[in-house]
């Protein structure tokens, strides 16, 4: 996207194809209003809603074709997509503001304060999600290159939904054309003159790409990158001549910088996958997806998930203490006195009381008393005093009591 168009969100504008099925007129608006003060616009849903496809596409993917394990590719996408706005909408300020015929300054503040004056460009979306990528790989430590070719079909996913953004703002169109071209468009914001809807070329484009690389990647890719580079050759190519028929674009004196860059990703693009496709034939390097690495970083996932799932169906299955179970005691139930029985509760202590003395008194008694004093006392008494009885007291008793009877008798 170049530019917004000065216009509310929920004012109507006319988009028209005169030669469209003997003439198509849509009247609509760009986007509407929430809580009647936030307005939302279209463009933004459709490039939200391109990015949310390409992640769903991908997340299928990654794993089986590519290698990647969808836990640790998440992150990648999601650091990326922040890169990719950041990327976007500086590369648009920057050439915006070195362009002598443009208007419109940015310094860094207002490169992000006057976001809503529109503004993002796609290689600068291209070159900050690839750069912020590759951080991420290494933080996460997956393979940069595998994971460019699946960020590459999301790519084309994006670009081909987020195009139609441009139909709806009335923006990214081309020069004048023909006015008996079937494709000839013109309306509120772009004009009576008819001109080429350039949007809609670089959505098809982009779209017969996705088709193309995507059953390339199932069984003729065969090494880590590849697709990248397939994916810039020919988003350069259609690009390039896309570039030389709009009327907006970003200019570097006479030259239109996306249709130089364009020219630059073709040539790089081919060349490095020429040059890549030789060096994996002669070297017979693997995929990364064949790779031990690869295979560990996926197996150690799916145990991680398999462990908090473990982990929640116990918790979830753990059960409360309840006074409900076995070897709970449940509360002693009071007795109430009647007239009948006034004693009741006397009773009932009396019992209690008897039964606690029997239970804990008895067996110590038995037990303990009885087995010391036969261990201690017996063997003293039957090998001391028995035998000094014996020896010293009858003799005595025997010839004294004796004598003194006899005498007194």
């Amino acid at each position: 996207m170049n530019h917004l168009v000065s216009v509310s969100a929920t004012e109507k504008i006319t988009l028209e194809f005169p030669n469209l099925f003997n003439g198509t007129e849509i009247t609509y608006t760009r986007g509407f209003e929430l809580f009647g003060q936030i307005s939302i616009f279209w463009y933004g849903i459709l490039i939200a809603s391109g990015i949310l496809i390409a992640y769903v596409y991908a997340t299928f993917r990654c794993e089986k074709v590519f290698g990647l394990p969808k836990g640790r590719f998440f992150d990648v996408v999601f650091a990326s997509v922040i890169g990719g706005f950041l990327g976007a909408r500086i590369y648009y300020c920057v050439f915006t503001t070195l362009d002598p015929n443009s208007s419109t300054k940015y310094d860094f503040i207002t490169t992000f304060t006057k976001i809503h004056d529109g503004g993002l460009a796609i290689y600068g979306g291209i070159i900050g999600a690839l750069l912020v990528g590759f951080i991420m790989c290494k933080i996460r430590k997956l393979n940069f290159f595998a994971t460019c070719d699946i960020a590459a079909l999301g790519f084309l996913i994006g670009q081909t939904i987020g195009r139609w953004g441009n139909f709806i703002n009335q923006e990214a169109f081309g020069s004048e054309c023909d006015k008996d071209w079937l494709f000839a468009m013109k309306g509120t914001v772009i004009g009576e003159t008819p001109v080429h809807p350039c949007f809609l070329y670089e959505s098809a484009w982009c779209l017969l790409g996705f088709i193309l690389l995507h059953f390339y990647s199932k069984k003729l890719r065969s090494f880590d990158g590849e697709i990248m580079l397939l994916y810039l050759s020919w988003y350069g190519l259609g690009r390039f001549f896309i570039e030389g028929n709009r009327s907006d674009s970003l200019m570097a004196g006479s030259l239109k910088i996306s249709q130089i860059v364009a020219a630059v990703c073709f040539i790089c693009g081919i060349t490095l996958f020429i040059v890549f496709k030789i060096i994996t034939k002669k070297k017979n390097i693997p995929l990364y997806l064949n790779t031990e690495r690869s295979k560990e970083l996926i197996a150690k996932e799916k145990q991680d998930e398999l462990d908090a799932k473990a982990k929640r169906e116990a918790k979830k299955n753990k059960k409360a203490p309840s006074i409900l179970e076995d070897n709970a005691q449940p509360a002693p139930r009071p007795v109430e006195k009647t007239a009948d029985n006034p004693e009741t509760e006397e009773d009932t202590s009396d019992d209690t009381s008897t039964d606690d003395t029997s239970e804990t008194v008895e067996p110590a008694s038995d037990d303990t008393s009885t087995d010391d004093t036969s261990e201690t006392v017996e063997p003293a008494s039957d090998d001391t005093s028995t035998d000094d009885t014996e020896k010293t007291v009858e003799p005595a008793s025997d010839d004294t009591s004796a004598d003194d009877t006899s005498e007194e008798e």
